[in-house]
């Protein structure tokens, strides 16, 4: 019988195999969920001394239901689907993974970019359909000397900057913390300035009760109409109403979604069916190098807790020194 249970909330591969290669060093089993939803979490939290997640909620009663578990552990950068604040108040360090898929979030953003300027999706839309009119969309964009405004300047916005330099484009960033910023790049003091300069805006934010709703009508309102909008963050920096009322007025040309509020978009959601719009299905932080990756730090950070140690990257610090830090498995009556 294993020293650790460690319950996985979901993934989002195919297999568990480096998880459970990891883990099986420090004596851990996993406990695999099987639909997520919160029910089964608290089941299952009973007997877990540490949690991975990746997209479902860990929420107030799924920790209160864990009273063996020190850490959750956080497949990804952002840990909005966990409750952090009761996690600390609990004890319970909270770790993620902030480095991982830097360079594929930025490809994907460019991706997208490229496609709404070249109008591939229409293009593609009418060659399947058995057309060959390449007047029948509008003219493409060159990107050669346009403005990409970068909303945070964090590791996938860096990556992202020598990209779009490649393409002759001019960067412009709003920084959201203090930090060296890359050649080239120039710095804006507010939102409302990138988003009137910018023709082409990208986020690259965390979702906190600050940036909800951070790109709403107003917002849209802002940018040219020519100017198009790429989310490769979280869906409700966006206020999806908006954005589309925005593309039915013309208020902006086109936009890029890897993220979507609600996520996912219902099938008949009138986003899903305009040409001017690109969505793919929160898959920007995936390819086969930065999955492998993502799973190793993720288990990496669990099983360091588990042996009483600090793991790489943790989310509330002050856990640390809290007398409510639950204690190693040795220190326990």
């Amino acid at each position: 019988m294993s020293t650790f249970k460690v319950l996985v909330t979901d993934h989002a591969w195919p297999t568990l195999d480096v998880e459970t290669s990891v883990l099986a060093r420090v004596d851990a089993e996993l406990v695999v969920a099987k639909t997520g939803d919160t029910a089964e979490l608290v089941r299952l939290a009973e007997n877990a001394d540490a949690i991975l997640t990746c997209f479902a909620k860990v929420s107030q009663e799924v920790l209160d239901a864990a009273p063996r578990c020190r850490t959750v552990a956080r497949y990804g950068v952002g840990v909005d689907n966990i409750d952090v604040d009761h996690a600390t108040r609990l004890g319970v360090i909270v770790s993620n993974v902030p480095d991982y898929c830097s360079e594929e979030v930025a490809d994907h953003a460019l991706l997208m970019l490229l496609a709404l300027s070249r109008r591939l999706l229409p293009l593609a839309r009418q060659i399947s359909a058995g057309g060959w009119d390449g007047t029948a969309v509008p003219t493409p964009v060159r990107l050669r000397g346009k403005v990409l405004g970068l909303v945070g300047l964090g590791t996938i916005g860096r990556a992202l900057v020598p990209r779009a330099q490649a393409l002759g484009m001019d960067v412009i960033a709003l920084q959201r913390r203090p930090g060296e910023t890359p050649e080239g790049v120039r710095t804006v003091s507010s939102l409302e300035e990138l988003l009137a300069e910018a023709d082409a805006v990208s986020l690259h934010c965390p979702l906190t009760s600050d940036t909800r709703g951070l790109i709403g009508a107003a917002e849209l309102a802002t940018m040219k109409p020519t100017a198009v909008l790429l989310n490769t963050a979280r869906g409700p920096l966006v206020d999806t109403e908006a954005l589309v009322a925005a593309l039915e007025r013309g208020d902006i040309a086109g936009a890029g979604l890897d993220v979507t509020d609600p996520e996912p978009l219902p099938a008949d959601h009138p986003l899903r069916h305009r040409d001017d719009v690109v969505i793919t299905p929160h898959v920007a932080f995936s390819s086969d190098g930065s999955l492998a990756e993502l799973a190793r730090k993720a288990a990496a950070n669990a099983a360091d807790v588990l042996l009483g140690r600090s793991p790489a990257t943790v989310v509330n610090p002050t856990v640390l020194t809290s007398p409510a830090l639950r204690p190693a498995l040795e220190d326990r009556s």
